[in-house]
């Protein structure tokens, strides 16, 4: 009896153990499966403003494979803005299009935003819940009229093996950053730092200072009402991120003379920067976008390719900052032929597995709650909650951020002193 009480014993906690051990069960990914008749036969359109668009194309043969008689294409429309209100109520009216936040609540826009389908109604099952929250943008009502496919942010493109060549580190802190560039400086190059600098609408200095403003204005509800509505004395929260980019032109990080040699803010910017001696080039994630394709079209970096990542600039001690906003958003023509399988096309596009799949093919960050990001974009995956913010969430609008990147421009070119753009908050055009 003794002997049989200790062999229950022993099996008793050799089976504890063992289920303390156990892994827990993995929760099956959701899989797309077709709510419709699948030899239905139809045609869908997708509008935009991109000259060509293969990365969603790829998604077209991708839904084929559920739906093969349904014929789906993309067609650029040229002067986009204005074209599109007419093309949702002419006879070849496309099914989905390219939309914007600011269409929502615009009067000129109405026209555009009466043709959105509600894409956050139970019965159209779209799983809205795979994107990150910040970046879901819902109308006075809550109806969500438009959802991101992908998301930008701002930051810098870093020559990882340059770095590595050199003996430096990326930087990671404000300190690291004007010790790295006068390390960079001293081993001969002209400048640590790059941009396209010649216009105004340029994203070079404004993508230094924008973050760091835009953090500012998250943590008061009272300054971010007071830039919005242009108030001159909101120029003052401007003062901490004009300050940053007057110090990296007055450490000499940045060599205006260089970066005006650079001649588009895309193209040019890239093909730059594979040259293969730039440390850090200056850029927002749209350019980015770009560099898989011009890898090849770059001499120097087709002889000598190296490991490149894009990092937010450590504008602060504690590291940059992850602006997260939507880059491109689709919205369903509630008004096109076929509605309910344009709906089920977005019910398919709209998961993890197929943004993730166009992003990685489109180079552009995921719009996914998994961040699942692209290697390029690892930097940004290390960013902490706290200094990743949503400027759509917060509540800046288009009109503020025309005040500081225009600021930002006129101080980092030597036009205005950071009072003088101060002072000169809201009447930046």
């Amino acid at each position: 009896m003794k002997k049989l009480i200790c062999f229950i014993s022993v099996l008793c906690l050799v089976l504890v153990l063992s289920a303390c051990g156990s892994k827990p069960v993995q929760e099956k990914a959701k899989v797309f499966s077709p709510s419709l008749d699948t030899n239905r036969s139809c045609s869908i359109t997708v509008a935009g403003s991109y000259d060509n668009f293969e990365a969603l194309e790829a998604e077209f043969d991708r839904f084929n494979e559920f739906y093969p008689n349904v014929q789906l294409k993309y067609q650029k429309l040229d002067d986009y803005k204005n074209i599109l209100g007419a093309a949702l109520q002419g006879n070849d009216k496309p099914n989905v299009f390219f939309s914007y936040p600011w269409m929502i609540g615009n009067n000129k826009y109405e026209s555009i935003v009466t043709h959105m389908e509600d894409l956050s109604d139970p019965a159209l099952n779209i799983d809205l819940g795979c994107i990150r929250p910040g970046l879901i943008n819902r109308d006075s009502e809550g109806h969500v009229l438009i959802v991101p496919v992908f998301s930008r942010s701002y930051g810098m493109l870093v020559n990882n093996d340059l770095f590595e060549k050199e003996g430096l580190k990326v930087p990671t802190t404000w300190t690291e950053l004007i010790t790295v560039c006068n390390a960079f400086r001293e081993k001969g190059y002209a400048s640590p730092m790059m941009g396209y600098s010649l216009k105004s609408s340029s994203c070079f200095m404004y993508t230094v200072a924008y973050p760091m403003f835009a953090a500012d204005l998250a943590k008061d509800e009272k300054a971010l009402k007071l830039a919005n509505d242009m108030d001159p004395s909101a120029g003052e929260y401007m003062r901490p991120a004009l300050e940053k980019v007057e110090q990296l032109i007055r450490n000499k990080c940045i060599d205006l003379a260089e970066c005006d040699k650079i001649e588009d803010n895309y193209t040019q910017v890239i093909l730059r920067f594979f040259e293969g001696d730039v440390p850090m080039m200056i850029c927002a994630g749209d350019t980015v976008s770009g560099t898989k394709k011009r890898e090849s079209q770059s001499e120097a970096f087709s002889k000598s390719p190296f490991k490149y990542t894009f990092s937010p600039i450590p504008v602060t001690e504690e590291g940059g900052y992850f602006l997260d906003s939507p880059s491109i958003e689709f919205s369903v023509n509630k008004d096109c032929d076929d509605l309910d399988m344009t709906n089920e096309f977005m019910r398919f596009l709209i998961t993890s597995k197929e943004l993730n799949e166009m992003a990685s093919a489109k180079r552009l960050v995921t719009p996914t709650a998994d961040l699942s990001f692209d290697a390029l974009y690892a930097p940004f995956g290390q960013v902490p909650s706290e200094r990743t913010m949503s400027p759509e969430v917060i509540g800046i609008t288009d009109p503020l951020t025309v005040q500081i990147r225009v600021a930002a421009y006129e101080v980092g070119r030597g036009n205005l002193s950071v009072d003088q753009a101060v002072k000169k908050y809201g009447t930046f055009e």
